[in-house]
């Protein structure tokens, strides 16, 4: 297993992000990750950051696709390997219905579909082995739809890119865009409750897509972004802790799945979970997370001590996991668990 560094960046003065980055570069990190929601995007900082790093994977941790063409998105893809010298990992995801209506005023339809026809796309820009064409529900290029000016003629990007294919992550948790994971992509950022304890619940529909293409488990490298809680104080830290998990299993949508209150009530937290969702619903969120359990909470995070952290680490060596993404700032932290391993 590898480790890797989510910057869970925020729009910090780069000196508060720096030294973190720089230190994951010095002691053998495999990659760092960006972060992308309705703040800063998660791109920009990859391009600074690759011109003050050496040898470190740079990652976006996911780039929505709905206010992105796959153009543009293969063009900002090829423009960051140039900067960085044949370093990027292209992460990509869906979001949520809430964020690419609320925050870009797009519809959010059929996501799996949209996702395979923009995977497809993106690669074929990128290899730039002739001019772009496709026809698909989604995407149509040259464009002939409604409004169209009838003149257009199907395009080549301008200049040769640094290398013909950049690995493509799919930041995915429902089932089915899961499994669309295991069938196209090379790498998966996991979503949902991954626990190693009980991993074989969220490997199971990666799983099914790799036997579906007949794929090799390790034709898709899993990336698990993790919470890192350093703190001497194990309860504070735990706290910390239930509020996000609280804020994962406590929301009943209507006509949306919460993949996590499922993945909770499969590895045997059903009654915690609807407890949680109980009280969760009522506003009485304090006393929702209260009731997350420990054990979730201590095999879902890395938390309390530093040694207590660096110990956590070995199960999670024993798990499918390749690259674990963490979620800190601590220079100290950065270093100890890579010489854990």
């Amino acid at each position: 297993m590898r480790l890797g560094l989510a910057l869970g960046y925020s729009g910090e003065p780069m000196s508060e992000v720096l030294p973190a980055v720089q230190a994951a570069d010095r002691v053998g990190y495999d990659s760092v990750w960006s972060l992308e929601e309705f703040g800063p995007d998660g791109v920009t900082i990859l391009g600074y950051l690759a011109a003050k790093t050496e040898r470190i994977k740079l990652g976006t941790g996911v780039l929505q696709v709905a206010p992105r063409t796959p153009a543009l998105t293969s063009m900002t893809a090829t423009t960051l390997d140039a900067l960085s010298g044949q370093r990027t990992l292209l992460g990509l995801g869906l979001s949520q219905p809430w964020l690419i209506e609320g925050w870009h005023g797009l519809p959010f339809h059929h996501p799996t579909d949209v996702l395979r026809e923009y995977v497809t796309v993106l690669r074929k820009a990128i290899a730039r082995e002739g001019p772009l064409e496709f026809e698909g529900r989604y995407y149509q290029i040259p464009y002939r739809g409604p409004h169209a000016r009838g003149v257009s003629r199907p395009l080549k990007a301008l200049y040769p890119p640094p290398r013909t294919e950049i690995p493509i992550y799919l930041g995915t948790t429902g089932p089915r865009n899961v499994a669309l994971t295991g069938e196209i992509a090379d790498g998966w950022l996991v979503g949902g409750l991954y626990i190693p304890e009980h991993e074989k619940v969220c490997l199971a529909p990666l799983e099914e897509g790799i036997a579906r293409a007949g794929r090799r488990r390790s034709d898709v490298t899993i990336a698990k972004v993790i919470d890192v809680i350093r703190d001497d104080d194990l309860d504070a830290a735990r706290a910390e802790v239930r509020a996000v998990l609280a804020s994962y299993l406590g929301p009943r949508g209507v006509g949306v799945r919460n993949v996590h209150f499922e993945q909770a009530c499969e590895m045997g937290w059903e009654a915690a979970a609807h407890r949680v969702r109980a009280l969760f619903t009522e506003g009485r969120r304090k006393e929702a997370a209260a009731e997350v359990p420990d054990e979730l909470v201590d095999q879902y995070a890395l938390l309390g001590p530093l040694d207590r952290i660096i110990d956590r680490l070995v199960a999670w060596k024993e798990s499918r996991v390749d690259v674990l993404v963490l979620l800190t700032r601590d220079v100290e932290l950065i270093e100890a668990a890579q010489a854990a391993l």
